[in-house]
């Protein structure tokens, strides 16, 4: 009879194996590597806490590389923005035109395609100039908000419903905790799981869009353009003939309730 025992402990050692193999993927450590070791911790805190933390770390940042897709009025936005405190850089993109947006402190500067500008007679002109937008604009409030930090991340940031830790993932090559909303109905943030807890990818309610959040903390320059590049018409900018030409997108400081995930602008969804 105990000739058998090594066998069955063969086989019972071999399907103990499996189990925990199958198991490895959804993170179960079946006597194996802890799924927390080297990482920051945040992994074993609640939803709530883990959202807390990564706000906290956005809020305390001093810059930010935004990238992604933002969905509003049936409008898809394309987004690649560098900001910082004091201003920001780059660019915004649409099925109709694509916006340059720089803001050195107050001063907001926007470079367009001729598409934009209309039937303008400046149009020919400003194609690939940076032309000042001046503050009395209707239209500063709007572009300004693509290039503000915080109203970008306070609308981005945003989920709606009870929160839930999902599975641990990877963004790029970032080790990150989901947390869910409603069932990742109402959003579904990655947080990172090494070194500070920051935000690194937001996926927005309802499929309003997807944005990756990366180089927090990372310095970039932030100067105004050449002075042969920039085109200042005063109080106002050039007005436009014709239909659809001189038209800002959407505020991202709209009037849609904060950290919803949705509503009338690019960054409340």
């Amino acid at each position: 009879m105990t000739a058998y025992f090594p066998a069955l402990r063969m086989r019972r050692a071999a399907f103990i194996g499996a189990l925990c193999a199958g198991l490895a993927v959804t993170g179960t450590a079946c006597g194996g590597k802890d799924p927390d070791e080297g990482t920051n911790g945040v992994g074993k805190l609640s939803a709530d806490k883990i959202e807390e933390k990564a706000r906290t770390a956005a809020t305390e940042a001093d810059s930010v590389h935004l990238s992604g897709t933002l969905v509003t009025g049936g409008k898809t936005f394309t987004l690649d923005m560098r900001l910082k405190s004091d201003g920001g850089s780059g660019e915004v993109k649409s099925q109709e035109d694509t916006f340059q947006l720089l803001r050195v402190g107050e001063q907001l500067y926007l470079k367009a395609s001729a598409a934009f500008w209309g039937q303008s007679d400046s149009a020919g002109k400003l194609g690939d100039k940076y032309v000042k937008v001046p503050e009395a604009d209707p239209s500063y409030k709007q572009f300004r908000g693509f290039t503000d930090m915080d109203v970008l991340l306070d609308g981005l940031l945003g989920l709606d419903g009870k929160l839930a830790k999902g599975p641990y993932t990877k963004v790029g090559h970032t080790r990150a905790v989901q947390v869910t909303a409603d069932a990742g109905k109402g959003g579904r943030l990655s947080v990172s799981l090494e070194g500070t807890p920051y935000p690194l990818l937001m996926e927005r309610a309802g499929g309003a869009g997807r944005v990756e959040l990366a180089e927090w903390g990372q310095a970039f320059p932030l100067d105004p353009p050449a002075q042969d590049q920039t085109v200042d018409y005063g109080s106002q900018l050039p007005t436009t003939k014709g239909q659809g030409g001189g038209s800002a997108p959407a505020s991202p400081s709209g009037s849609a309730s904060k950290g919803s995930g949705q509503g009338s602008n690019p960054t409340t969804p």
